[in-house]
């Protein structure tokens, strides 16, 4: 959606389970003794082990590996590519191809009630989220036929394209009159939302006035549920691979159990919803209903550390910590502003676990970004694995994807030097982000790691 609305559970940014500081804990007990008593393990059922092990027996979207398992490095990147026709964003695919990224997610393709004309700004608001006829995609981003050439052009260039898909609400100013939808079709009684932990109000509400279709609860619901059904094919018959779930919260969480996602499995559709929260138990709940889900737990919290905050908060923060298969990290997007330390979230994001999407106001901005292109070649052949944080404080954050990256970011005024353990022995590092000379463990994994000033170091074998 396109506007900011954080439910009060945002406050609550519940962790999950997490990987041990092991090297704080090698120096607890010495150096010498660094033997196989520290190599990374698991001895209980974390809530990340339980998550995996669903996706072992077919309710996940696959198991990443277990503690002290090297996994092969390379992990996906998608754009968030939006604020243009269709035309001009099928003329740019193969710069984003160039770049190293898997797939696009666009704006929402359907008849809508806001045009270029309405904005003020490239971005105020967003177009495609206020929908008037769910049958037609001739828009203000170009006609059905521009629409087929980028999906097409986007499949020449190896991209996967995710396409926005509102289903809670319709456009305002139509009285309830729709094309295809009535007054009966839509909630009345609540009006605007009031108290944002009533999920009645959430569910059946009119955000900002929008009218609210009521998949459940009246007489005509199995009706609204068949013609989202339908918007649904529509949107597969142009050969997209995945839907962007629009305002997800808004909708009663048996819709997306019940009908959209295994009407995603039946049409092959990928989904990734946006469940606006800050509660990591809150949007796991959405995700287990069978959905990927935009990590803003983990964003609420990268927004005050990376901008001058205390980046110990980074460990075992977000959706991605108990669950990277399904989160999808994010440093900004059409609704939400990027930290002031820019360039650190990015780094974070685009070394971490799950599948980050990466989005600017202007894309070529992003894509001429010769520091993002560098992390987005870092995600794409280095990172990978497991995550052990390796230390942490207020200024500086050490983790390794376990056996093929060590990742140092500081967002301090000042260089700082640290000593960690890594699964490496005696083995050289390169600094793989241009910053920094080679480092060299030793026999027992450990090895003096320099971090600049603001700055980050991205450290894999030769």
């Amino acid at each position: 959606m396109f506007v900011v609305i954080v439910h009060h559970k945002c406050m609550s940014t519940e962790d999950g389970s997490q990987r041990g500081d092991d090297g704080q804990k090698q120096k607890e007990a010495g150096r010498e003794n660094t033997t196989d008593e520290y190599k990374p393990r698991h001895s209980t059922l974390t809530r990340r082990t339980f998550v995996g092990g669903l996706s072992v027996v077919g309710l996940g979207a696959g198991l990443s590996g277990f503690s002290g398992t090297a996994e092969a490095a390379g992990e996906s990147v998608h754009f968030q590519y939006f604020h243009e026709t269709w035309p001009t964003i099928t003329s740019n695919l193969s710069k984003v191809a160039d770049r190293g990224y898997d797939a696009i997610w666009i704006q929402a393709p359907q008849k809508s009630g806001l045009t270029w004309e309405d904005q003020s700004g490239r971005n105020d608001p967003p177009l495609g989220y206020q929908p008037v006829d769910f049958t037609t995609f001739d828009s203000e981003f170009g006609t059905e036929a521009d629409l087929q050439a980028l999906i097409d052009e986007a499949h020449n260039r190896g991209l996967e394209v995710y396409v926005d898909c509102v289903m809670n609400h319709m456009a305002v100013g139509y009285d309830y009159d729709f094309p295809r939808f009535s007054y009966d079709d839509f909630h009345h009684d609540v009006g605007s939302i009031d108290d944002w932990n009533d999920d009645h109000q959430v569910e059946h509400g009119e955000l900002l006035g929008l009218p609210d279709l009521a998949q459940y609860e009246s007489y005509s619901s199995d009706y609204v549920r068949g013609e989202l059904m339908n918007y649904m094919e529509k949107i597969a018959s142009f050969g997209a691979d995945g839907y962007r779930y629009d305002a997800v919260k808004h909708v009663e969480e048996k819709y997306w159990r019940d009908y959209a996602n295994p009407k995603a499995d039946e049409l092959g559709m990928k989904r990734i919803g946006e469940v606006f929260d800050g509660s990591v138990d809150y949007v796991q709940g959405y995700i287990d209903t069978g959905m990927d889900a935009f990590d803003y737990p983990l964003y609420y919290i990268l927004k005050d550390v990376f901008s001058g905050g205390d980046m110990s908060r980074l460990q075992g923060a977000g959706v991605v910590a108990q669950d990277p298969w399904h989160a999808r990290p994010f440093v900004q997007n059409h609704d939400e502003g990027a930290p002031s330390q820019y360039h650190l979230a990015h780094a974070f994001v685009l070394t971490s676990e799950g599948v980050p999407m990466i989005y600017n106001l202007y894309p070529n901005a992003i894509l001429d970004d010769s520091e993002v292109n560098n992390m987005v070649w870092v995600k794409k052949n280095l990172a990978g694995g497991e995550t052990y944080w390796r230390h942490t404080d207020g200024d500086l954050g050490v983790y390794e994807r376990y056996n093929n990256l060590l990742v140092g970011i500081n967002n301090g005024g000042s260089s700082r030097t640290q000593s960690v353990y890594t699964s490496w022995t005696n083995t050289t590092l390169k600094d793989y982000s241009g910053t920094g000379g080679d480092i060299t463990t030793d026999g027992n994994g450990w090895v003096d790691i320099t971090v600049p000033a603001e700055g980050w170091v991205f450290y894999a074998p030769y």
